[in-house]
């Protein structure tokens, strides 16, 4: 005689909890991104093609993803350090400095954009000294790496740290052991297990500073064909009622999203691998 235990759940059954999550996700998400793509479908292939050759737009998109890729760059070297200190090392005030690298995460944009155009301002804190020795940062190309930068480096720091804090200590001292220097051991040992997780910080912290909007706009100045980015290019389009052209180049901006959104998904699985 044979007995079958029913599972129950707290949740509704897998049909019900799939279709509400099927009809909020199509609300939420599919759906607004579909009319953004069936609104730049309207546009001919001319109109189009125009838009993305014009010089503004060429060097709004240049400006992004060469701010963005360069943020990234500098943020996972330096991600890399500070999570790596965070982890090893034990000092006086340890919890507060991990505590503020997450202070990106909890600025609006804008506020941090104000802040850091005011450190940087030619009379501002940052920005007196730079200016003495010829180094403009507010108002300038490199005012947009900074803030790219600051919004940027919890991604990496983050990233790499649950994985810094879970490598055992016993395959360091078993390559010691064995007659390996520090760099030896740090390059060949520690590296390979931590790029994995590097490259998905370095992929988020890009992916997050291709969007950003509220912390450039104070401090970019805003120079059509300078220091202006693809977002605010987008805005620009809104304000004179340009919908077809903010619309189309928003679609460009998604289907970048889109790629990096791939890239971000591999990566993830390759560090769940190699952990």
């Amino acid at each position: 005689m044979r007995f079958s235990l029913k599972q129950y759940s707290t949740l509704p059954g897998f049909g019900l909890t799939l279709g509400y999550t099927l009809s909020y996700l199509g609300l939420i998400v599919l759906v607004p991104l579909a009319m953004l793509f069936l609104r730049t479908a309207n546009m001919e292939w001319s109109q189009f093609t125009a838009l993305m050759t014009n010089p503004r737009t060429i060097a709004a998109f240049k400006l992004s993803l060469g701010a963005s890729l360069v943020a990234a760059t500098i943020n996972s070297v330096f991600g890399f350090i500070v999570a790596w200190v965070l982890v090893r090392y034990t000092f006086p005030g340890r919890r507060f400095m991990d505590a503020i690298v997450d202070l990106p995460f909890a600025l609006p944009t804008s506020v941090s954009g104000i802040a850091l155009t005011a450190l940087y301002a030619p009379k501002g804190w940052f920005g007196a000294p730079l200016t003495f020795f010829g180094i403009h940062v507010a108002f300038t190309q490199l005012g947009v790496l900074v803030a790219l930068i600051f919004i940027g480096l919890p991604f990496v720091v983050r990233t790499i740290q649950p994985v810094l804090e879970d490598l055992e200590r016993e395959t360091e001292e078993v390559a010691t052991l064995l007659g390996a220097t520090r760099w030896q051991t740090f390059y060949r040992v520690i590296v390979p297990m931590l790029l994995p997780a590097l490259m998905t910080g370095f992929a988020l912290a890009f992916a997050r500073a291709l969007g950003e909007y509220g912390s450039v706009v104070f401090i970019a100045g805003n120079m059509q064909g300078k220091t202006e980015i693809v977002p605010l290019l987008i805005m620009s389009k809104l304000e004179q009622y340009d919908y077809a052209g903010a619309t189309a180049i928003a679609a460009m901006m998604l289907m970048l999203s889109f790629v990096l959104l791939l890239v971000i998904n591999l990566l993830q699985r390759w560090n769940r691998k190699s952990i």
